[in-house]
Order: structure tokens, then C-alpha cells, then sequence
């Protein structure tokens, strides 16, 4: 017989059983019946502390409701003697006890215990105005230990009765008069229990001891535990934004009003008024109550009547409060978190924390301002090192908990510029934007001049203001600390302004006289330091503008800048969009660009040290100073004119710019190389952008070497093909795969493209196409002529339609080879097989058809530049915005093949398709469209906007927006669709707008003779040692650069040479032999060949007969190329 496992063995704990279980159920059973027992238990212990609690609340129900009864039979007793005996044990205890009981406060109970608040404190205000010490209340106070101790006790329940009272009135709610008169009169009570000076029986040898009762009852208003600071603020946050009294039409209820919310304001403030206050006693206690309850009020100064402002504004009150938040910061805050958490409900801290109410709060305690002259001053007696460290603090907590809730760090300086940077989220709310702009409007006084003139001339001064006598002196105010301020300032700005973003700060920050010249010297001592000097002994730089004479000559200029601000923002569309009015003067000659040193000199020159460390290897100071530095200096680029630029050369002097794009460059790239942290992001932002701006500059007209922008990455250049595939998985992550944001060594080249040259950044685009076509080509896609490329008919005089009917559904397809067969315009099928010539022929004639500005899709962008830009006619045709798209994808087949087109567009456009917003702003503007007039509001609402002093730079602003932006929209959407089916936007990525058109449309005007003759091939008879072919290039360098690029339009159908030289043209320039008798006499030195030059574009072929004198060659080329025969096949 076999045994059962042990497991499934049962065993018998009872003697003989006939129900036998297993052990495990049996210990799963007792542990279940043990946790039922101490269940049973713990509900038994539950239900006896239930009954006790409510047997406690019943029976002191009971007791205060008999209590309450029994106090109105004895307050209706005739003839009562109102002894201050009387008022305090017969009246006050039980009364006390009462009316502190929820009880007494239910609906039921209600009107019955304003009746007896009114009767008690009336008896207690009369007894207070009695000169009779016997029935004076308060002079308790000055009695005998045991009686002061009994008044103390009873005047701390009177003062949170009355804060209590004070919190229940809602004057927006009160339907009858009876909760304000009773809020009225309780006011009037704490006011005057504390205020000694009130009591009718003090006298001079009793004044000490009424002081030091007074004094007691004050310092418990400041503790938590008269929740005086909780009711107050409670009360004052039911006033709303505009205290409104229209419901009361009495003007009895109106001075009620007034009353309460005034002797509010004194109650709240009594400690700082206190005999311990002039005294110099810390009211630690009392300021962190109040900064915490009442300075985190939404919009306090817009809430109090106008009267009571000064009171709040007074040294006395706000200056402990900032003290208070440099000591105990860390506490407060974590006090202030937890009263948000208790206000949940409220709409006006979920939107904007109560640190940043209290931000807003103290800068308009701090400031006197007029919003219509924008003149201002700060209050008498301010410590300006507090305020500045105090607003830093907060703002520095505000922005932290901004990016925890967020999970994004916000830039500025883009201001414009970028919706991005603004904290408004699509799905918010009217109700949430509001309550941003009335926290916004708190700020004003932030960008107004006043405020920053002031602070800068007490930095400059190193002066510290002090309000008397028995005021400590305190650090002086630098200038990073008012930097430190605006850096900060600039980001809230940036973050919480639901409409413009930082725009307000950045338009008064960047047409301060004198500032931004201030804050580079401070940098640029910072950067090079004594590294100055040597740069000056260089030989490429003219002078420095930390001298005093220098900084007057840019102060000077800058007044005058200032006041032509509104001039300068309508400079901004001829700034972006690339066209220069300066002269051939202004531009910088290549001996002063050209490093006279070696090449690995000027690269090292370049790479600036203190900046090689990126974001490591800087502090605080210099991380806020270079960040407000290229938010407000690339906020001013945009509106810098070359002429201010390059001639007048202000701000700065070109040795100047040169010297910020070099530290910005060294900076970013090391940040980027070297992984800077989350905490840099909102200054490599900002450096980026500005960084940028000053390359889009430079590439249109030169001030900076190229080693200048090269010098960061010259030992740390990865190859190019390596390069490539980290650039591709480093745009995916741009385009929203990364959510950290942090630079990384390979979002190099997505960011700083610059730091390689052009050059190789071609080849790594055409790195991407050969790639392509590799992986097209392992699918069984055809990337090659021959059978099963698409074939296509184009008839001649319908080369456009013909074009957009066959090839615009091919999207994708279109990289495949195409095979073109043309009809001539008699309808007769043309000879000649496509092998590559042909197509491209076609595509540029196509596009020299279709972007011509008589067809109406694109039109040029001025009558002295023929960059083009999508016309607003192009609207009113039946298929003008598909016809867009079918031409981005002809520029996209035409890169794709490297087939070089002779027109270039404006940089305007290009920068929409390369997704940089030039400006992003959101008034009216009037477009005439097919004769009818469309209003577009530049703003919402901006038909009621009238545009006046203030907002003049928001209009121009805007006014640009919708002229480089909104209008041409639609139109970079639909090139961009179709030149992104062939040319992924991160191969793109690689060039700015100038580069772009470089790459379409090829190098410079004019090119190496030399280049193109080791590249030429020679077929017909020809080598390279033909005496034709020799008087060729002797005629060819002799040719003016505009008659050079003739000729290879006239060949090439493009004026322009290949970017990386003619090795990279397809096919391969060639010049064929074209044999022609020549008569005895033109051979004895008579008359030469009479036949003109031709040439076949698709095959890059220039068919030149044998001349025998250079003479006659020069003639007979530059009579065909400029009379432009020959653009046949033969």
C-alpha cells in the first residue's frame, strides 16, 4: 500500500474524526477567524468613540442652546448695572462659550445669534467709551494680574470671534443689512480693543501696563492661532478684482463697506505698527503670516479701495515681509503649497500659483505707477538689494514648480516670437487667460523704463538706499542682480503671458539707451577678460567699446534709436526677408575677414576657452547675463537694419559682433558636445536663436571669417557619413520623440549645422539621396533609366499642364527615373532617346515656365530682386494651391537628380519651409483679393483694439506676422507637402534659407576655369591639345564673371556652377567638334568660320566649330550666348 505525499497527507488534531482536514487550511481558518476577531474589536472601539463624540456635541448642544436662552433673559433684565464685573463674568464667559459652537451658527440659529453679537458688542464698545473705570471692560487690562489674565483671555476669543465674523461677510451675497452691520461693529470692537488710545480711562500711570496688554493682544493677532491673517484674507478675496457696491444704493451701506474693509487692512497690519515693531523687535511670526494669507491674495491692490493703498504700501509693512522670505523661503513655501492644496477650488491659484500672486502683489506694493505716461517711482525708504532678492526668490520658485507641473523648461527670447514659449495651452480657457492677463497687468511696471533706469543707476552708483536713521545698512546692488532680476522676469513673462509672450519686457529691455552696450562689457569682461587686450593686437579688430568715450557714442546712438522704435519694426520685413539697402562700402573687405595667420591660428583664435566648457563650466551670474543677452540681442536683430549694422555699426562695432558670435558659438557647441543638463536648456534656447540670427546675417553679407564658425568643431568633426546618420536619428528626436529636451553631442549637427562647411553638408545631403536610392533599389523600386522608368508626353506648348496632369499623382514615386518624349508644336513627335538629357531639360523648362512671374503662381519679391515668393493671385485660380504643391515637388525631383535650376527664392519662403518662424505674434489689416476688400484681424478682437502709443510696437509687430507669416501660409504648406515627398525635411535641415538656394540653384556668379577644364570632355574630334580648344580657354578667362556664367547657361541651361565643383555635374560638361570648311584665304589669315556656336542642355554639350582666331571665337560665343540661340538638339 502506498503512501500519500506529506502534502496531501491529512492529518487528525481531534482524535478520531469522521471531517479530517489538511494543516494549512487549518491555520488559513484560525488566521481568518483571529483577523475577524480584531475586526469585531476595532468596530466595537469605533462605535464607543462615535457615541462619545456624539454625546459630546449633543450635550454641549444642549448646554449652549439652555446657555444662550438663559444669557437673553438676562440681557432683557431691566435695570441692569453694566459693571465691568458684570459684562466679564455675567456676560462674556457664557457668551463665549455659546456662540463659538457650530450650533449657533446653523441656518436655524442664525438671525437669533446676530442678535445677541450686536447686543454683546454693543454693550462692550459702550463700556470701552465710559470713563467710569468700574464699567469700563478695558480697564481689566490694567488691574491686577489675575484680571489682566482674564481680560487677555476674553479679548483673544473677541479678536477671532470678530476675524471669524469679518470672514463670513460676502458682500456680493448679503440680501438684508443685518451680517454687515454686524461685521461693521465687530471691526469696530477689535479695532478698538486694540488700540489703547481709545479707552476712555487711560491715564498716564496706566498707560505702560495698557501698552504691554495691548502689546500682548497684537502679538497674538500675528500667530496662526487667532486665524486673524486666514479671515482677513477670506474676506478681502470676496471683494473681487473692482470692490462694486451698486447693490447697496444707501450710502450707509457703502461707508459700511468702506469701514469694514478698512479696519481689516488695521487689524491685519496692528503688528507692524506695534510698540515691538519701532522698538526693532523681528516680527518673524507676523510677516510670514502675512506674506503667506495676505500677500498671495489674487490681485490685492486691485481689490482695496484706492485710501487704503498707502497703508499697504508703507516700508513699515513690506519691508519685514521680504526680510521674512529670505530667512525662512524654503518653510513659507511649503506653507503656501499646502494652502493651495486647501484651495483647490479656486480658479484664480490653479492658474496662477499664490507665489505668483505674491510676486505680482509686492511689485506693485513696492512701485507708485501710472500705466498711461508709463512713468513711475519705488516707495519712499525701500532696501532695492531686498526687493531684487526677494523677486528673484520668488520667481525662482514660481518657475521651478512652472516645470515640474509643465514637465517643460520655457525660452524667451524668442519672443516672438514663438507661441511656444507662452504657458496659454490651446484648450485653455477665456476664463484662464484672463486671469493671466490680470496677472500679467500686476507686472507692468516691470517694462517700464523707470524701473530699470532706476536699478541700474543704483548698480552703477554702488549706492544703497536707506529709509533713516535706525535702518542698517545692506549690500550694495549690483549689476547682476538687476540682470539676475530681468533674466528671471523675462522667463515668467515667457511662461504665463497668455497673448505675447515676453514681447512687453524685450521691446523696453532692447530700446533701453545704453543697456545692452553695458551688459556686453560686463560679458565680454566675463569671456575674454584680459584676453582683450591680446585680441586688439591681432590685426582684425578696430577698437572696443568699454571705453567711456565708446559707451557715450552708443548711448547717443541708441537715444536715437529709441526714438525711432516704431521705425525699426517696420524695418523687419526688409531685414528677413534678406534684401540689403547698404551700400558696396559697408561691406566688410576679405582682407579684414581673412585671418592673416595660418588656418589652424584662426580656428584656435576663434574658439573661445572660456566657453569650452558649455554650460558646465559657467556660473549663476553668467548664466542669467548671457541668457537675457541673447534674448534681448536677438530680439533686437530682427529689427536691425544693415544699414545700422554694418555702417553705423550700432550697438556694437563689427570687431563686436564678431566677438559675440564667436563666445555663443564655442558656447552652444560645447554645451551640446558635452550633454548639458535639463537646467541649461532655457539658455541654449535663447543662445541658439541668437546664435542663428547672426549666421542668417552673416551668410547674406559677410562680417565673420569662416573659420569663425567652424573653430568650435575643428578636432571634433565626425565623418560624414557618420555624421549623416546621427544627424537622422537626432531630427527624429527633435521632431518630438526626445521629451527631455537636453542636448546631446549628436543633436550637433540638427542645431549648429554652421559648425561643419557648406561643402561637406552638400555631400552629406547628396550622402542622403545615394542612401535613398540604395534602399529604393534593394526594394525593386527603379531608380535608373531603362525599362520601367515612367514614361511620360509632353507637348511643348503645354509643357506645364502636360507635366502636372502625368506626374503630380506620382507623390513618392516621382524619385523613380523618368523618360520624356516631347511633341513639337506642329503635333509631331520629337527624335532623340531620353537617357537623362531630356528629362532634365524638361524640368527646367518647366519651371522656368511655371515660376515666371507672367504665369501668376510666384511673383518676385521687388522690381530690384528677383527672388521669388508665392503670389496671392495664385488664391483665385481653380487648381492655384495643388499647382503649388505639383512645383514643390519639381524642386524636390530637381535636387533629388542634383539638376541645378537658375532661379532662387525668398528667404521669407524658405524659412517656412524649413519650419523657422521668423516672428509668431498675433488690430486689422485690409487685402485686396479679386477686387472684393478681406479684413483679417492681426489680433483677436483687434476690431475693437484701437492701436495707441503704448501698443504701436505690437501693432508693426503683428503687422509683420501677418505680411511673413499668416499670408503666405497656405502656400509654404503646399510647396512643403509636395518638396517633402522627395526631400525629407531632414536633409534640410542642414541649411539656412541662403544655403537652400544655393543648393538649388548652385555656387556664386561666376566659377574656376580651371575647375571646368580638368572636368571637360571632348568628343567629335576634339582633345584637350586641339588648337580650337586652347583659343577656347585663353577666350573663357578673359571673359568678364557675368559673360563666364552666360556661357553656362547657355550650355547647362543654369548660370550657376555645381556646388562641389564641375567633377559632381551630370552629364559631364562636354564640347563637341563641329567640323566647317574654311576657305583658302581664312586659312592664309582672311575670314575665319563664319558658323555660330550651339549647344544641346540636356547633355551639357557645347557644339563649337574649329575657329582659327581667338577674335573670332570671342565674338562668335558671346553673340550666341547672349542672343540665347541654340537651345536645340541637333
Amino acid at each position: 500500500m502506498s503512501v500519500p505525499p506529506a502534502g496531501n497527507r491529512q492529518v487528525s488534531l481531534r482524535g478520531s474524526s469522521a471531517r479530517e482536514i489538511t494543516r494549512d487550511a487549518l491555520l488559513q481558518k484560525v488566521s481568518e477567524e483571529r483577523q475577524l476577531r480584531n475586526h469585531l474589536r476595532r468596530a466595537a472601539a469605533a462605535a464607543l468613540s462615535i457615541q462619545r463624540i456624539w454625546r459630546r456635541y449633543y450635550v454641549i448642544r444642549v448646554v449652549s442652546e439652555q446657555l444662550h436662552e438663559d444669557w437673553k433673559l438676562l440681557m432683557n433684565q431691566p435695570n441692569i448695572d453694566l459693571t465691568n464685573q458684570w459684562i466679564s463674568r455675567k456676560m462674556l464667559r457664557p457668551f463665549l462659550f455659546f456662540i463659538t459652537q457650530p450650533s449657533s451658527w446653523y441656518e436655524g440659529q442664525q438671525s437669533k445669534t446676530v442678535e445677541s453679537i450686536l447686543t454683546c458688542f454693543k454693550i462692550i464698545l459702550n463700556s470701552i467709551n465710559s470713563t467710569d473705570a468700574s464699567k469700563n471692560f478695558c480697564s481689566f487690562a490694567v488691574g491686577m494680574p489675575e484680571e489682566r489674565s482674564i481680560w487677555l483671555y476674553q479679548a483673544k476669543k473677541l479678536i477671532s470671534l470678530c476675524s471669524f465674523i469679518l470672514a463670513r461677510c460676502d458682500h456680493s451675497c448679503c440680501k438684508d443689512g443685518s451680517m454687515v452691520d454686524m461685521t461693521a461693529i465687530a471691526m469696530r470692537l477689535a479695532v478698538s480693543l486694540t488700540d489703547c488710545k481709545t479707552w476712555k480711562i487711560l491715564k498716564s500711570e496706566s498707560s505702560r501696563a495698557a501698552d504691554a496688554s495691548v502689546e500682548t493682544l497684537i502679538e497674538f493677532i500675528g500667530t496662526c492661532q487667532s486665524g486673524t491673517y486666514n479671515c482677513v484674507r477670506q474676506y478681502i478675496k470676496c471683494l473681487g478684482p473692482h470692490v462694486t457696491t451698486g447693490k447697496n444704493s444707501s450710502g450707509t451701506a457703502t461707508d459700511d463697506h468702506f469701514l469694514i474693509t478698512a479696519s481689516a487692512v488695521t487689524l491685519a497690519l496692528r503688528p507692524f505698527h506695534s510698540k515691538k515693531a519701532q522698538r526693532g523687535i523681528d516680527l518673524n511670526g507676523a510677516s510670514k503670516e502675512y506674506f503667506k494669507l495676505v500677500l498671495t491674495i489674487p490681485y490685492l491692490c486691485k481689490r482695496m479701495p484706492p485710501l487704503l493703498l498707502p497703508a499697504l504700501k508703507h516700508i513699515s509693512v513690506l519691508q519685514p515681509c521680504l526680510k521674512i522670505i529670505l530667512i525662512s523661503k524654503d518653510k513659507i513655501f511649503e506653507e503656501i503649497i499646502k494652502l493651495e492644496k486647501s484651495e483647490v477650488l479656486a480658479v484664480d491659484t490653479t492658474v496662477i500659483p499664490c507665489s505668483g500672486w505674491a510676486l505680482g502683489n509686492i511689485v506693485n506694493l513696492a512701485t507708485n505707477h501710472d500705466d498711461l505716461s508709463n512713468s513711475g517711482c519705488f516707495i519712499q525708504g525701500l532696501d532695492f538689494r531686498l526687493y531684487v532678492d526677494v523677486v528673484n526668490c520668488i520667481c525662482q520658485n514660481l518657475l521651478e514648480n512652472f516645470e515640474k507641473s509643465k514637465g517643460v523648461s520655457q525660452s524667451v527670447g524668442s519672443t516672438a516670437f514663438h507661441a511656444e514659449t507662452s504657458a496659454a495651452e490651446e484648450g485653455d480657457t477665456n476664463g484662464s487667460n484672463s486671469m493671466r492677463t490680470l496677472f500679467m497687468d500686476l507686472l507692468k511696471p516691470i517694462y517700464q523704463q523707470w524701473h530699470l533706469r532706476k536699478l541700474l543707476m543704483l548698480a552703477k552708483e554702488d549706492v544703497s538706499c536707506s529709509r533713516g536713521t535706525n535702518y542698517v545698512l545692506t549690500q550694495s546692488l549690483k549689476l547682476s542682480d538687476v540682470v539676475c532680476f530681468y533674466y528671471h522676469m523675462l522667463r515668467i513673462f515667457s511662461s504665463f503671458n497668455p497673448s505675447i509672450g515676453s514681447l512687453p519686457i524685450l521691446n523696453m529691455l532692447a530700446f533701453s539707451p545704453g543697456f545692452l552696450v553695458d551688459l556686453w562689457g560686463a560679458l565680454e569682461m566675463s569671456i575674454f577678460g584680459q584676453a582683450i587686450q591680446n585680441l586688439q593686437e591681432t590685426g582684425h579688430d578696430k577698437q572696443l567699446a568699454t571705453s567711456s568715450s565708446g559707451e557715450q557714442v552708443s548711448s547717443t546712438r541708441q537715444r536715437r534709436n529709441a526714438k525711432d522704435a516704431a521705425t525699426k519694426w517696420a524695418n523687419v520685413l526688409q531685414n528677413i526677408t534678406g534684401k540689403s539697402n547698404d551700400s558696396e562700402e559697408g561691406t566688410m573687405s576679405d582682407s579684414i575677414l581673412i585671418s592673416k595667420q595660418s588656418d589652424d591660428d584662426a580656428l584656435t583664435l576663434w574658439d573661445i576657452e572660456a566657453m569650452r566648457h558649455g554650460s558646465e563650466g559657467i556660473g549663476k551670474d553668467l548664466i542669467c547675463m548671457m541668457y537675457i543677452f541673447c534674448a534681448i540681442y536677438g530680439h533686437l536683430l530682427l529689427v536691425l537694419d544693415d544699414i545700422e549694422f554694418y555702417e553705423k555699426q550700432v550697438p556694437f562695432t563689427l570687431e563686436q559682433q564678431r566677438k559675440i558670435a564667436s563666445a555663443l558659438n564655442t558656447f552652444v557647441y560645447n554645451s551640446f558636445v558635452q550633454n548639458g543638463g535639463s537646467y541649461s536648456k532655457p539658455l541654449l534656447d535663447v543662445a541658439v536663436r541668437c546664435l542663428n540670427l547672426l549666421y542668417e546675417r552673416d551668410s547674406r553679407h559677410k562680417f565673420c571669417p569662416i573659420s569663425l564658425w567652424l573653430a568650435p568643431a575643428r578636432n571634433g568633426r565626425i565623418p560624414i557619413a557618420a555624421a549623416a546618420r546621427a544627424h537622422e536619428a537626432a531630427f527624429g528626436n527633435f521632431q518630438g520623440n526626445n521629451s527631455s529636451g537636453i542636448p546631446t553631442r549628436s543633436s550637433v549637427l540638427t542645431t549648429l549645422p554652421h559648425v561643419y562647411p557648406f561643402e561637406e553638408r552638400v555631400q552629406m545631403f547628396r550622402e542622403f539621396i545615394e542612401s535613398d536610392k540604395a534602399s529604393r533599389r534593394v526594394t525593386g523600386e527603379i531608380s535608373g533609366p531603362g525599362p520601367g522608368s515612367i514614361e511620360i508626353v509632353i507637348r511643348r506648348g503645354h509643357i506645364i499642364e502636360d507635366g502636372y496632369r502625368q506626374l503630380n499623382c506620382l507623390r513618392s514615386k516621382l524619385k523613380s527615373c523618368i523618360h520624356v518624349s516631347f511633341v513639337s508644336e506642329c503635333g509631331l513627335p520629337e527624335a532623340g532617346l531620353d537617357y537623362g538629357g531630356l528629362s532634365k531639360e524638361f524640368l527646367t523648362d518647366l519651371s522656368k515656365t511655371a515660376f515666371s512671374p507672367e504665369y501668376g503662381l510666384f511673383s518676385q519679391t521687388s522690381a530690384s530682386d528677383t527672388s521669388l515668393i508665392p503670389s496671392n493671385s495664385a488664391r483665385l485660380l481653380d487648381n492655384g494651391i495643388d499647382m503649388i504643391e505639383f512645383l514643390g515637388r519639381v524642386v524636390g525631383k530637381a535636387l533629388y537628380e542634383g539638376i541645378l535650376l537658375d532661379y532662387s527664392f525668398s528667404p521669407v519662403f524658405v524659412q517656412k519651409l524649413l519650419g523657422r518662424a521668423l516672428l509668431c505674434l498675433d488690430f486689422t489689416v485690409t487685402e485686396e483679393l479679386g477686387g472684393k476688400r478681406i479684413v483679417h484681424e492681426l489680433r483677436p478682437g483687434g476690431k475693437s483694439i484701437s492701436v495707441t502709443n503704448e501698443n504701436k510696437l505690437h501693432y508693426v509687430h503683428a503687422m509683420a506676422d501677418f505680411k511673413l507669416n499668416r499670408q503666405i501660409l497656405q502656400f509654404a504648406n503646399a510647396f512643403y507637402r509636395g518638396l517633402s515627398d522627395l526631400i525629407s525635411p531632414s536633409w534640410l535641415s542642414l541649411f539656412n534659407a541662403n544655403e537652400f538656394n544655393q543648393l538649388l540653384s548652385g555656387g556664386l556668379q561666376d566659377f574656376d576655369v580651371d575647375d571646368l577644364r580638368n572636368n571637360t570632355k571632348y568628343t567629335g574630334g576634339y582633345t584637350e591639345s586641339s588648337r580650337t580648344v586652347k583659343l577656347f580657354w585663353e577666350v573663357i578667362k578673359g571673359l568678364k564673371p557675368t559673360e563666364r556664367c552666360l556661357l553656362l547657361k547657355f550650355v547647362t541651361s543654369c548660370s550657376r556652377a555645381p556646388l562641389l565643383g564641375f567633377k559632381y555635374l551630370q552629364p559631364s560638361f562636354t564640347i563637341h567638334k563641329v567640323p566647317c570648311d574654311v576657305t583658302l584665304w581664312a586659312s592664309i589669315g582672311g575670314q575665319d568660320v563664319d558658323r555660330l556656336p550651339s549647344a544641346s542642355t540636356c547633355y551639357n554639350t557645347l557644339k563649337l566649330p574649329t575657329y582659327k582666331r581667338s577674335s573670332t571665337l570671342r565674338s562668335k560665343l558671346l553673340y550666341a550666348i547672349s542672343s540665347n540661340t541654340g537651345f536645340e538638339l541637333s
